[in-house]
């Protein structure tokens, strides 16, 4: 009985030792492959999330200050558009002479 235990125990401790193994093996893998695609990401010279929402809030940004600015000059061709508005003539006096009172 004494040899069946050991050679379980035997069994047991080259059964953990490989799990231990492969589970190394698959951790360098993880790694190898992340790196990889990391690099071939690099190489295709794509932008980060963060950096595209920063430039894609600027562009709303700019659309809204523009469709604002179309609005402000659409008003002022009109206004240039349509006929001058007459004011009614206002007589003054010339200068340095007061205007008299009606008596």
């Amino acid at each position: 009985m004494a040899t069946e235990n050991r050679l379980f125990d035997d069994l047991a401790r080259v059964a953990s030792g490989a799990l231990g193994t492969l589970s190394g093996v698959r951790t360098e893998l993880e790694t190898r492959i992340r790196e990889q695609i990391e690099r071939g990401i690099e190489r295709m010279n794509l932008v980060r999330r963060e950096e595209f929402d920063a430039v894609q809030e600027m562009a709303a940004k700019a659309r809204m200050a523009q469709e604002a600015l179309e609005v402000r000059v659409a008003a002022l061709e009109a206004r240039l558009a349509a006929p001058p508005q007459r004011r009614p003539l206002r007589l003054r006096p010339p200068p340095g002479r007061r205007p008299q009172k009606p008596v």
